[in-house]
């Protein structure tokens, strides 16, 4: 059932991601580029599954299989090794919620503070164990200020967003010991190199291209909170 829940909500994601993925301090999106039609008002005009323009016939966002996909294997992962069943619906809200917050950054670069905030009460409330609160907060104003720093550098690689999701992560991460923290993060800097060095290898990445590190962090905070 996890894998089935992860999968189908994950098919929703296009839509919202498509209206979030704007510049700071721009609203959402009101209308499909692809055809000109203005989006439903309310609930209506963000939970539609699919990423194609019922209007225009093309696609206007990142696949829905690849979504769905990565969603599904995340929530059967969680599902496997989350432990208590009570945690697991707040889990399996901020595995899509992780998904959402990856699209979005692969779109436009950037994690919107709203679906940060929203994630990281989620998903803490999901993970939470009240003993290793010093432990949790400890890790996010580690990683936190130490992101903080890298973001501070001269040709910085990382964003405000970054830093703020980067804390958020080490905190839930925090709650299963330093170990978790340590793989959680480690592994998200190895599939962020990885993929830099993919893109490379491939020639595309060129110029100033920046290349997105929130889906990468959400992916080792994945392995962080499951292999541990």
């Amino acid at each position: 059932m996890a894998i089935v829940f992860g999968g189908a909500s994950a098919a929703f994601v296009p839509r919202v991601a498509y209206r979030l993925s704007v510049a700071a301090g721009v609203p959402p999106r009101a209308a499909c580029v692809a055809c000109g039609r203005r989006f439903a008002a309310g609930f209506p005009g963000w939970c539609r599954a699919g990423a194609v323009c019922p209007h225009a016939g093309r696609r206007v966002d990142h696949p829905v299989p690849g979504t769905v996909v990565v969603s599904a294997a995340a929530a059967g992962l969680l599902a496997v090794t989350s432990g208590p069943a009570a945690r697991l619906p707040l889990l399996l809200v901020a595995t899509v919620l992780g998904v959402l917050l990856a699209a979005v950054d692969r779109r436009c670069l950037r994690l919107p503070d709203p679906l940060v905030a929203l994630f990281a009460v989620v998903a803490g409330a999901g993970l939470a164990v009240p003993a290793r609160l010093p432990v949790a907060l400890a890790a996010g104003a580690v990683v936190g200020a130490f992101y903080l720093f890298l973001a501070l550098l001269p040709g910085r690689g990382l964003g405000l967003g970054d830093v703020k999701l980067g804390a958020v992560l080490g905190f839930v991460l925090g709650f299963g010991g330093w170990t978790a923290v340590a793989v959680g993060f480690a592994a998200a800097h190895a599939i962020n190199g990885g993929i830099a060095a993919w893109l490379l290898i491939t020639r595309r990445a060129g110029g100033e291209r920046a290349l997105p590190f929130g889906p990468a962090l959400l992916a080792g905070a994945l392995i962080g909170i499951t292999a541990v």
